[in-house]
Formats: structure tokens, sequence, C-alpha cells
């Protein structure tokens, strides 16, 4: 079979996160991507112009349509800023019967790279009773996490680790928080799976500007390499390395005048 991933999050006008972020992944990784598109976004590396939401049935539209020509293995989820469209994701993935048969990795994007806030205030409640508990292993970044839990954001790993534990126990069946936005050498990211068990990604720190879709990049790679039918740590080990050698090549590109892309085909460009 074909790996297939469906990508269900707003789209990017500049091309360096969202679904462009997520479609490209996927094809870098050997995945062919679908998507159903949430918002619209004027966005450059600058940042965020305009949203513009897309009507809740007209997502839930769009994953049906998926849904019943496709044989979809793997659902990535990112910009859902309505509540409408997040209860009309999480109907589409109840009646699909994903939970427990297609593995879905939801990334709780709140906030783009250069700042600008991409979900409503009422919508992040929602998104943590309906949406995470049908996730297979949830991506959020120290911010998102401590939104999700209206806590103050960590500050180390011991924080992160004891977040990622709240988040299990909230509902979560799988939490990888995503340490970008601390400080150090070292970006480190801890995976807390329902075993209680602690996984700690550790990768160099580049000192880059254009880090524009890591997020939406990382969470992507790891439902690619689910998609393929790794395990879950595996998928996560590889999305790391992934976004690690993306980050590293992001200099070799020359886009806009603010936070530029990752190198998503690093490994084909010359």
């Amino acid at each position: 079979m074909t790996p297939i991933a469906l990508t269900i999050a707003g789209s990017d006008s500049s091309g360096g996160a969202g679904i462009q972020a997520d479609l490209k992944t996927f094809s870098a990784l050997g995945v062919y991507g679908a998507s159903a598109i949430t918002a619209l976004t004027a966005q450059n590396t600058l940042g965020v112009q305009g949203i513009h939401d897309v009507p809740a049935d007209f997502v839930a539209a769009q994953i049906a349509s998926v849904f019943s020509d496709l044989a979809v293995t793997a659902v990535k989820i990112g910009m859902l800023s309505q509540p409408a469209v997040i209860a009309a994701v999480a109907d589409a993935l109840e009646r699909y019967a994903i939970p427990g048969r297609i593995p879905v990795v939801l990334d709780p994007v709140m906030v783009a790279t250069s700042g600008d806030r991409l979900i409503s205030d009422d919508a992040v409640a929602l998104l943590r009773s309906r949406l995470m508990p049908l996730a297979d292993l949830v991506t959020p970044n120290l911010p998102e996490a401590a939104a999700l839990l209206d806590e103050a954001p960590a500050v180390d790993e011991n924080g992160a680790a004891a977040q990622a534990r709240r988040l299990v126990t909230a509902g979560a069946r799988a939490v990888l928080i995503k340490g970008g936005h601390a400080a150090g050498d070292e970006s480190v990211d801890h995976l807390l799976t329902r075993d209680g068990v602690l996984r700690r990604f550790s990768g160099p720190r580049y000192a880059t500007r254009n880090t524009h879709g890591t997020g939406c990049t990382l969470s992507a790679a790891a439902a690619a390499g689910l998609a393929r039918g790794l395990g879950l740590e595996a998928a996560v080990a590889g999305a790391k390395a992934y976004v690690a050698a993306a980050i590293a090549s992001a200099d070799d590109l020359t886009i806009g005048a603010g936070h530029g892309p990752v190198h998503h085909f690093f490994a084909s460009w010359t």
C-alpha cells in the first residue's frame, strides 16, 4: 500500500508552515499527502496579516471526500482556530472510526513564529476536551502546553516533564513537549506515553532565524513515520532528526525578509 497522510490544518500563503509545510514534509519522507483546509491566512515571513476561517461544514466535507476514496494511514491536525471547526473535526474522526485504528497527531497550533495568535480563546478548552483524547500523539511547544493546562510555561526540563504528565492525566494518550522555545545549546523534546516512561530526544540548537514552520514540520514528520508503519518512538526520533536537518539547512534558502522557512527538501535540492 502507498502510505497516505491527511493533514487537517490552515494554509500559509508564504508556503513555510501549515498545509504547505505538511505536504512538503510528507513528500520529502515518502508519504502521499492529502489535505483538508481549515483556514486561509494572508501570511509571510514577517507575520500574519489576516485569517479567513473555512466554514465548519465545508471542513467536514473535505475530510469526508478524502476518506470516501483514499486509504488514509495517518492524520495530522494543525491550526483549528474556531470551536465549530474543532467540533467538526472531532465528529469526523469519530465517524470514520479513527481512534485506535488510524494514528492521529495533534499539533495544537496557537501562535505563529512571528508571534501572531492563530486561535480564539474559547477554542482552547474544546481542543483539550474533544480532540486531545482522540489523538495518539499531541505535540505542543512550551507555551502551547502551558495554555492547554492554563499554567505558566515550564522553564526547565523538569517542568516540561511535569506538564507532559499532567497532559496525559488530562486525557492525552502520548505527549511530545517540544523544547525549541527553551534556552541552552541543545533543543530537548520530551515524549511521555501512558506507560509512564519519559523519553528524551536531544539535538543541537542552530543559530538561525529561519525557523518558520518548525512545529508544523515536526508533527507532520511524526505523522509520516506513523503512516509508514513505524512505532511511536521511532516516528518521533525520525521526525526530530528530519527537523534538525531542515533547520540546519534553512540558511541555504533566501526566502523573505523575516523568519524564513526551514529547508524541507535539503536532501534532494542541489
